[in-house]
C-alpha cells in the first residue's frame, strides 16, 4: 500500500447525460484544495478538508466515498471527482 497524500484537488461537477442518455459529467462548478486530517471517516477512507469542502477519500482508487460542501450534502445531480494526482509535502 503506498502512502497516504497529504492533499488533493476535488472538483464538483453536473451529473449529465448525452443525447443516448448516457451519464457524463458536465465543466466544474466548483473546485477545493483538500488537506488530510489525520482521522479516518465512516467509509474507512481517510478524510480530507479545505475550502468549504470534506471528503473522504480512498487513496488506492481516488474515489470520492463521502462528501460534503459547506456543510451540506452535495446537491442532487453533482458529482465530486478528484482531479490530478494526490501530493504529499
Amino acid at each position: 500500500m503506498s502512502a497516504q497524500p497529504d492533499r488533493y484537488t476535488v472538483v464538483l461537477r453536473p451529473q449529465l447525460t448525452d443525447e443516448d442518455n448516457r451519464p457524463r459529467h458536465g465543466a466544474p462548478l466548483r473546485s477545493a484544495i483538500v488537506e488530510a486530517t489525520g482521522e479516518v471517516g465512516v467509509s474507512g477512507s481517510p478524510v480530507y478538508e479545505g475550502d468549504g469542502v470534506q471528503a473522504e477519500i480512498d487513496p488506492e482508487t481516488r474515489a470520492v466515498e463521502k462528501v460534503t460542501v459547506d456543510g451540506n450534502e452535495l446537491p442532487y445531480g453533482w458529482v465530486a471527482q478528484v482531479m490530478g494526482r494526490g501530493h504529499n509535502h
